[in-house]
């Protein structure tokens, strides 16, 4: 991998052979976990403008109109999250000479609060091919990465890292971008929200859904059109402000006579005896959605470099190999511009691991055959430095073939931003997805990502118990492994169901090697017997920390919220205590002062009488509460009733939906800024 400066540029043909599609992934880390950034791209004709505002895209516009440019959204790191975004370089109209990458914050938040950021290119076998990292970024709020640009019919790769202080809409002006203001909008959307009896879902509804149809409507709509000059219609243009999340519809009442109908499926469920049966049904059923979805498609297969073209999907195909042939659970295909893009794909459910002499064939067949890829799916979760299996690369063939692994966790969770908050094409693409996801949710299909521990789990807790765990014992480095695949299925669960982002925050300092980050979180599994995880959820005023305690058998889940800056100390303590009306009574709330140190404490149940009793004795500033609910931690290894699996599920599940959703995000933002850094 090249290491660039700012202002050095290179050509991505001397540096890979597979440059027809590239990856590129903008990270950054902050000392608190909590900050972040948007992504941006700007496609750019010979005189540095956009051609049209199609060509402008980000989080309102991810994909650009004929599929070559895509926003890919976050994904965990070993030390943070990465931004990823998907070039399929062949398809680019070859109007455009220059692609502008860059990233913007909001809320008075700059990139000089951030800290390691860096910008990485990788090529269609995800072989890294450049690194940039920017010392110091300065006082801005949005900023250039890179770009790539076309020399000679060749495409160059130029670090940049060039600041605008006048943010995401003063950036995409200079590039000839037409924006909206966004100030007018958020003023009004301010004053709607002041309007008494007046709630925000309400107000969304009475945008989107027309009035009726009366004589007298169609007069005023006559009048108003005489009254307005003549002229054409100006198209939308973009807005950098962001698109409200479009709630799900309430489901129709069923035609049915009993509860004991049930409705017919598309995918049915009951013939399913084993586990191979399961295997096919749910690679055909998989494979069939995504080519006739093309959103869907394209969002499980971006991120493998597939290009944006017609895809087609097979199953049970034969290839030779050696003396008898290979039977790969299934094949991917798209073509664009004449050529194609393609990938094997072997498939486990029902918790069954992958082989690693399958995958070692179908890799070889890969090569041999000039395939892209090689796609595994199981329930499992695959980490940084930790791959699920293991194969050997021979160096010798120019032709590199990429080894990716899919979650039936992160297909469940493209599927639930689809359907239920970003919307697909048509209503039946919408409706294959709904079936496809109730397929996947059904307690038969054997889909249900990670739901096992592993069998160090209870050696572990033994020896925790017994105090016979002995730091540098591999079986706890085991279990480090395991929660943190859990916690990264915690969060695909949740922000499908939430349609927002939710991220694991990564304190790690950036540049750790992850297995020697996991053998640190190992070695303090063995001292302290407690595993600790973060989470940040989009919209949410903190940080949801999970931890749980295997010598007390017991789950916490907390959030930690500054108190507001304006007002006496008992109002702050009163508006806290309204604001979790409906929270549970065993909810635990703790005053956190100044220089750390501890303040009163007590249950919602004994303080909603006394709200005084959270002010501390000896006057000292209140800077925040930390919230708190505990529960008793399943045994099993497993998801089952009584399994720690389930339980943790069931935890973060009961803590959002009592406590995180009760909280005034407005209020925490007022407080010091953190709303943006949930962000």
């Amino acid at each position: 991998m090249q290491k660039m400066v700012k202002g050095a540029n290179v050509g991505l043909a001397a540096l890979s052979d597979d440059v027809g599609s590239v990856m590129m992934s903008l990270g950054w880390s902050s000392p608190t976990g909590e900050g972040d950034a948007d992504v941006s791209v700007l496609l750019l004709d010979g005189n540095g403008k956009v051609r049209s505002d199609a060509d402008f895209c980000f989080y309102n516009n991810p994909i650009t109109g004929n599929g070559s440019v895509q926003l890919l959204g976050k994904t965990p790191t070993a030390d943070g999250n990465e931004d990823r975004i998907s070039f399929d370089l062949d398809a680019v109209p070859p109007e455009v000479e220059q692609i502008v990458v860059a990233a913007s914050r909001y809320g008075g938040s700059c990139f000089g609060d951030l800290n390691d950021l860096h910008l990485t290119l990788a090529d269609s076998s995800g072989d890294s091919l450049v690194q940039f990292s920017i010392e110091d970024a300065g006082a801005v709020s949005a900023f250039i990465f890179g770009e790539l640009y076309r020399r000679a019919g060749e495409w160059k790769f130029r670090a940049v890292g060039q600041g605008y202080a006048s943010g995401l809409p003063g950036l995409a002006t200079d590039f000839g971008v037409d924006i909206d203001d966004d100030a007018e909008e958020e003023t009004r959307e301010e004053a709607i929200e002041e309007e008494p009896g007046q709630g925000r879902r309400e107000v969304v509804q009475e945008a989107v859904v027309p009035s009726p149809r009366t004589p007298e409507a169609d007069d005023a709509v006559r009048a108003d059109a005489e009254a307005t000059p003549s002229g054409p219609k100006r198209p939308p243009r973009p807005r950098t402000a962001r698109k409200k999340v479009t709630l799900p519809k309430t489901a129709k009442k069923s035609l049915a006579e009993n509860d004991s109908w049930r409705t017919a499926r598309l995918f049915p469920l009951s013939v399913l005896k084993s586990d191979r049966e399961r295997e096919t049904r749910a690679t055909s059923v998989l494979l069939s959605v995504m080519a006739q979805v093309p959103e869907f498609g394209r969002r499980l297969t971006a991120g493998f470099g597939a290009p944006a073209g017609r895809m087609e999907t097979f199953t049970e195909v034969s290839l030779p190999h050696g003396d008898s042939p290979r039977r790969p659970d299934g094949v991917i295909r798209v073509e664009r511009a004449g050529k194609l893009w393609t990938a094997l794909v072997e498939t486990k459910t029902n918790g069954n691991a992958l082989k690693p002499d399958q995958v070692q064939a179908y890799m070889d067949i890969a090569a041999r055959r000039g395939y892209e890829a090689v796609i595994t799916l199981s329930n499992d979760v695959a980490l940084e430095g930790s791959p699920l299996v293991d194969v050997r690369i021979d160096g010798r063939r120019k032709h590199k073939v990429a080894l990716w692994h899919l979650s039936w966790a992160e297909v469940a969770h493209q599927a639930q931003m689809l359907i239920r908050h970003e919307g697909v094409g048509n209503a039946a693409h919408a409706w294959l997805l709904h079936e496809l996801l109730h397929y996947l949710q059904h307690e038969h299909s054997g889909c249900h990502g990670f739901q096992n521990m592993g069998s160090a789990w209870v050696p572990v807790r033994k020896g925790i118990d017994d105090e016979t765990l002995c730091q540098g014992d591999p079986r706890a480095t085991e279990v480090i492994e395991s929660w943190e695949r859990l916690v990264r299925q915690v969060c695909l669960r949740l922000g499908g169901e939430l349609g927002q982002k939710v991220l694991p925050v990564q304190r790690a300092k950036r540049g750790a090697d992850p297995r020697v980050r996991r053998a640190d979180l190992a070695d303090r599994l063995c001292s302290q017997g407690r595993l600790d995880a973060e989470l940040r959820i989009e919209g949410t005023p903190g940080i949801l920390a999970i931890a749980a305690d295997l010598r007390t058998g017991k789950l916490r889940t907390s959030i930690e919220v500054a108190a507001p800056e304006q007002g006496y100390p008992l109002s702050r303590a009163k508006r806290l205590i309204r604001q979790l009306a409906s929270a549970p009574a065993d909810l635990h709330i703790e005053t956190l002062v100044e220089a750390d140190g501890a303040g009163p404490r007590g249950t919602l149940e004994r303080l909603r009488p006394e709200p005084a009793d959270l002010l501390p004795k000896d006057g000292a500033e209140i800077v925040g509460f930390r919230l708190s609910l505990f529960k008793g931690m399943g045994n099993g290894r497993g998801s089952a009733e009584s399994g720690f699996i389930r339980s943790v599920d069931e935890a973060v599940d009961r803590f959002h939906a009592l406590v995180v959703a009760q909280l005034d995000v407005r209020g925490a933002r007022r407080a010091g800024g953190e709303g943006e850094a949930a962000r």
